[in-house]
């Protein structure tokens, strides 16, 4: 390969836009930075910084199951609106809103005014490097660096100039913020230099957040300037940040404390501490998986802006590629990505900034196992097992049935649906839970252990469809009613329906899935899941999104739901069930784009990918990358010319190049499945594989390829490459060299 790939990016100006502003985060805390030497901001964000209401005691599952029954024979006659009156008339209600905390804001007097000299006309640069996590700024003397601690859960910034002179302070002036948010600002000297505080009150609630800043000054002096201080004369400023969401009044002194603790250490230099101490973790798994397209040098070496202002090509996939794994691994912790990641300038976020299930979560999380960031899937785990007892309420309350059902939106603390209304009947929608377990049985396989915690939510899952599939069709099988296919409607039809592709493939995957945990309720659940109809192939020889004959499908939507069954399960797939995944290619090539929402794109490609067609891959990345949906930050918006903040295509994008070149199962390997004609050679190293292995591919122009497997299992499995399929049998322990053809 030509060089080593470039794992940061750059920019020759400072962020005008929050949205052009680098990133960093630790999965709890998050920055903005924008690295402006004459009035630096740090913008400051919380996993858990959502703004509570007056309504919260409406934030319920709507009490329906008594009137399920009456329902299911009105669609079972074939009242197709019959669903538009399941409602308990509720208005629409959304999840309650992510929001930014305050910026930190370091302004630096006019030159003239101080003995802080500085030159505006001398060569800027800003920086972040993926491999550290940490972003830097310069200009002439003047030097600022921002990480944010997986070791210390901290944000760390580091400035350095000669006589530094700057006025700081906390400000919760942001974009969106309510008129009643109640603001209390504090202020003391201490011996390292100065402690600020910024409490701000939710307007009507108990519920508050509070940043503490520490300010650890070297040479100079710093006064209070309220709200804020002003420092001179220093040659450094130290500052750690936190920020927490409390009731009650947060003990600042107790806080404090613990931030001082931070720079009891001996070293001499403790920014280079704390940055070692996050190193340890952070650098450790963004190192596990690398991607080199043989990118030109000159290339690689431009700014980030350039690369997406030029045609597109193997720098800037490299890029790209690198850059979302390392906002997938930042934005994920406490929570897994939000659909803003972890980011956000404006407490005005689309769609409350919060998790949508029933496709956005998964997508972005879509690497996770393969590229090596269990960090991810275990975030994921978390905000499905804290959230089963609501689950466990949405079964019980709108189905009547034991079990759990996850909701289409949720805020990461309430897992209750209660976001729906007439043109998004989610409450309707019974294949979520199956749907964000999977990413958790990846993980599992990946890595060979099974999660308990994951073993009993398939055995609740399989209890709700014992319970809710009930109703059978003339030729006796079992009907998924009501049944929604996110976010689309029959051509024919309301949303609210009958045996939409979604739902099928979600109860017969969770049925035998939860069999081969369970060998205690293996045969009930194996027999139900026969039960189940087959797919339906509708006149155009298109896998039909409703399985329920007359159905009409919409073509043009934005959703790819009912390819579920291609990506990512592998219940229709090209060796195994040929003509299924025939109707599957047909289906996705009628499909639409819709609005260009950049999910589709990437959903697109990714189910694509599983049906080896590299120019349907092609295609979509082409639209994505010459879209304009990627702003100087290397973070994506939702829609094209960066309209509406969002991380769909940043962190699903290195999913799609996982899956073009490699792609597995507990029992099979396929390499190359479909290769774009745009990456003509490259090296894909450290991914792994749901059999126990990791991996390491190479391709080159000509047309040959190598890929070195590291087996931790003894194993068989089948390896398909373009030149067909053979046995491979693989000993724990014993790297394995295969030599295959790239086309």
């Amino acid at each position: 390969m030509s060089g080593t790939p470039v794992h940061g990016t750059w920019e020759p100006e400072p962020a005008a836009r929050w949205e052009d502003a680098f990133l960093s985060g630790n999965g709890h805390h998050g920055a903005l930075v924008f690295g402006d030497p004459d009035a630096d901001r740090v913008i400051v964000t919380h996993h858990t910084l959502v703004r509570p209401d007056r309504d919260d005691g409406r934030r319920r599952p709507p009490a329906l199951a008594a009137a399920l029954p009456a329902l299911q024979d009105r669609l079972l006659a074939g009242d197709t609106a019959a669903a538009e009156d399941f409602t308990d008339g509720r208005p629409l209600q959304w999840v309650r809103p992510f929001h930014p905390a305050f910026q930190l804001r370091l302004n630096r007097p006019p030159e003239g005014d101080t003995h802080d000299t500085h030159d505006a006309r001398a060569p800027y640069r800003r920086a972040v490097d993926f491999t550290t996590g940490e972003t830097t700024a310069t200009r002439a003397g003047w030097t600022s660096r921002v990480f944010v601690s997986r070791a210390d859960d901290v944000i760390v910034q580091h400035v350095t100039a000669p006589h530094l002179t700057l006025d700081l302070s906390l400000d919760p002036g942001l974009p969106g913020a309510p008129a009643g948010l109640r603001i209390g600002h504090g202020a003391v000297l201490t011996p390292e230099g100065a402690l600020l505080t910024l409490r701000a009150r939710y307007p009507g609630s108990d519920l508050a957040y509070t940043g503490v800043t520490l300010a650890a000054v070297t040479g100079g002096t710093v006064k209070l300037v309220p709200p804020g201080v002003l420092v001179e004369g220093a040659t450094e400023v130290l500052l750690l940040t936190r920020v927490h969401r409390h009731t009650g009044e947060l003990d600042t002194v107790a806080e404090s404390r613990a931030l001082r603790d931070l720079l009891a250490a001996p070293h001499p230099a403790p920014y280079d501490d704390l940055l070692a101490r996050h190193l340890a973790r952070h650098r450790t798994a963004y190192d596990r998986v690398t991607l080199d397209l043989a990118a030109d040098p000159a290339e690689r070496a431009l700014p980030g802006s350039a690369l997406l202002a030029g045609a597109g090509g193997p720098a800037l996939l490299e890029r790209l590629f690198a850059a979302g794994r390392y906002h997938l691994l930042s934005a994920s912790g406490l929570l897994p990505p939000r659909l803003t990641g972890l980011w956000t300038g404006d407490w005005n976020t689309a769609w409350s900034g919060a998790f949508t299930t029933n496709a956005n979560l998964n997508l972005q999380t879509a690497s996770a196992a393969a590229a090596a960031l269990p960090e991810v899937t275990e975030a994921h785990a978390a905000l499905v097992h804290r959230q089963l007892p609501d689950w466990r309420d949405n079964a019980r309350e709108i189905f009547g049935a034991r079990g759990a059902v996850a909701p289409s939106h949720t805020d990461g603390e309430s897992g209750h649906t209660y976001h729906f209304s007439r043109e998004y009947p989610l409450h309707l929608w019974t294949a979520g839970a199956d749907w964000l377990l999977k990413p958790l049985l990846d993980h599992d396989e990946t890595h060979g252990t099974p999660d308990p915690r994951t073993t009993a939510a398939l055995a609740e899952v399989a209890l709700f469809y014992e319970d809710f599939l009930q109703r059978t069709d003339g030729d006796g099988h079992l009907v998924v009613v009501p049944s929604y296919s996110p976010e689309n409607r029959p051509g024919n039809a309301s949303w609210g329906t009958l045996n939409a592709a979604m739902d099928l493939s979600a109860a017969r995957h969770a049925l035998r899935t939860a069999a081969d945990h369970h060998p205690e309720h293996a045969d009930r659940w194996r027999a139900l899941a026969e039960r189940l109809p087959a797919h339906r192939i509708n006149a155009d020889g298109a896998l039909a999104e409703w399985a329920w004959p007359g159905l009409a499908d919409t073509y043009g939507h934005r959703h790819l739901s009912h390819l579920y069954g291609v990506w990512p399960l592998e219940e229709i797939n090209p060796y195994d069930t040929p003509d299924l995944a025939e109707a599957a290619r047909r289906a996705l090539a009628l499909r639409g784009a819709e609005n260009d929402s950049a999910h589709g794109h990437l959903h697109h490609a990714l189910v694509a990918a599983r049906l080896r067609d590299g120019a349907g891959v092609a295609h979509a990345l082409d639209r994505v990358l010459g879209g304009d949906y990627f702003h100087a930050s290397l973070m994506s918006a939702h829609y094209p010319h960066r309209d509406v903040y969002n991380a769909d295509a940043a962190h699903a994008l290195p999913a799609v190049l996982v899956e073009m070149l490699v792609q597995s199962t507990p029992g099979r390997l396929v390499l190359l499945p479909a290769l774009p004609a745009c990456c003509p050679q490259g090296e894909l190293r450290g991914v792994r594989t749901r059999f126990g292995a990791s991996l390491d591919l190479t391709w080159t122009a000509d047309g040959r390829a190598s890929a070195r497997l590291r087996p931790e299992r003894t194993h068989r499995i089948e390896l398909r490459t373009p030149s067909g399929a053979e046995p491979l049998d693989l000993a724990a322990g014993e790297d394995r060299v295969i030599s295959v053809k790239a086309r």
